[in-house]
């Protein structure tokens, strides 16, 4: 199975390219709130905390969730503010790649579904070799591009506008902040943390499918989810040995 490069770079633009609001007038749920931990603060305000909070981590683990046409795609990511970072990008069937970036240097290593479905197909003796990627290597891209936290940041701070919030609840039971609205093509959703520094938990996006979209457009269309954890835990990545 083949994992299309525009697909999967697709839904990570559609996560980049959320925005907090769409609204001109503030709605009754979007008042500040009177006690703590984020007093005084409106939705966007608090969605600006959280944005500054999570950027600016010494660390921090990032599990993303989507869909392609080929089926369920899943990245676990590690990464530091130096931009160091690991990542391992599962896409079933399709195959698992690991990367370590250190230094500036960028090491991948694939199982032998993921070699037989890159473009061109690799070498047989190259499963589970750490070798430096090729340049066409679509899927070293998509895995690398995961390390940068702006893909997923970048675009939201300027234009958070207004948000509505509510209270709920994690499934660890802690209490959270959660902020939705709108974007051009679908709805967010943002967890944010309550407790400590005001981390981002969870971001999801959920675009919409316009009526009579091509089926190989689903991809451009599957909700997108990220799950961010472990902010400021030590971490070191290793340069893997050849």
């Amino acid at each position: 199975m083949r994992l299309p490069a525009r697909a999967s770079a697709a839904a990570l633009s559609a996560a980049t390219a959320l925005t907090l609001a769409t609204a001109c007038n503030m709605l009754p749920d979007e008042a500040p709130d009177a006690t703590a931990p984020y007093a005084g603060l409106t939705a966007p305000e608090v969605t600006n905390k959280a944005l500054a909070a999570t950027r600016a981590a010494k660390s921090v683990r990032m599990t993303v969730r989507t869909t392609t046409p080929e089926g369920p795609m899943e990245a676990y990511v590690a990464t530091d503010i130096r931009g160091e970072c690991t990542v391992t990008l599962s896409m079933g069937a399709a195959g698992t790649m690991e990367l370590v970036r250190t230094g500036g240097t960028v090491r991948t290593r694939s199982d032998a579904a993921m070699l037989r479905s890159a473009s061109p197909p690799q070498a047989k003796n190259l499963t589970g070799r750490w070798v430096k990627p090729a340049t066409a290597d679509r899927h070293a891209k998509l895995a690398e591009r995961y390390c940068d936290r702006e893909t997923f940041f970048g675009g939201l701070a300027p234009k958070t506008g207004t948000a509505r919030k509510k209270w709920t609840s994690t499934a660890s039971g802690a209490r959270a902040l959660t902020v939705t609205g709108r974007t051009d093509d679908g709805k967010w959703t943002a967890d944010i943390a309550t407790e400590g520094r005001p981390f981002l938990l969870k971001l999801r996006l959920t675009p919409s499918h316009p009526q009579g979209a091509p089926e190989r457009d689903t991809a451009r269309t599957a909700p997108v989810t990220v799950e961010f954890s472990e902010f400021d835990k030590p971490f070191k990545a290793t340069r893997p040995k050849p």
